[in-house]
């Protein structure tokens, strides 16, 4: 006791830095599956995957992906009917960063769609590995 008295504020630091480590890996359990980039290449290469970027539409404008339709996540659920034609094709959606995309995933789960992936990191994470952007 005498050592936890002592030392109170180290052992507050490092469960706060375990904290701080197991963060991402609880906060990637929701929001899934999950894929990067090198995996999305993939299934837009072999299984002609749909990217659905769910950002504004001024982010969008101002960089996206290649070939992804932008249909933001305000306005998802109300256009999920558009979507309805492309069940059956691999469905990626993505954000900046990858919170919001989590919403319009679990909507998309909702609604009976399977196969739908969540790009790890989001737009960002695209472009950090250096793929091709349209504008």
């Amino acid at each position: 006791m005498e050592f936890i008295k002592n030392n109170i504020l180290l052992i507050a630091i490092a469960f706060a830095s375990g904290a701080m480590l197991l963060w991402p890996l609880l906060r990637r359990s929701a929001g899934g599956p999950w894929v990067n980039t090198v995996q999305l290449t993939q299934l837009i290469n072999r299984q002609d995957a749909i990217v659905i970027d769910v950002r504004d539409a001024a982010e969008y404008a101002k960089g996206h992906i290649v070939g992804a339709r932008n249909v933001p996540l305000a306005q998802f659920e109300k256009r999920l009917g558009e979507l309805e034609k492309l069940r059956n094709k691999p469905l990626v959606v993505h954000c900046e960063t990858g919170d919001r995309s989590a919403k319009a995933l679990e909507l998309l789960r909702k609604n009976g769609f399977e196969k739908v992936y969540n790009l790890s990191g989001g737009y960002a994470s695209w472009m950090n590995a250096g793929l091709p952007a349209g504008k």
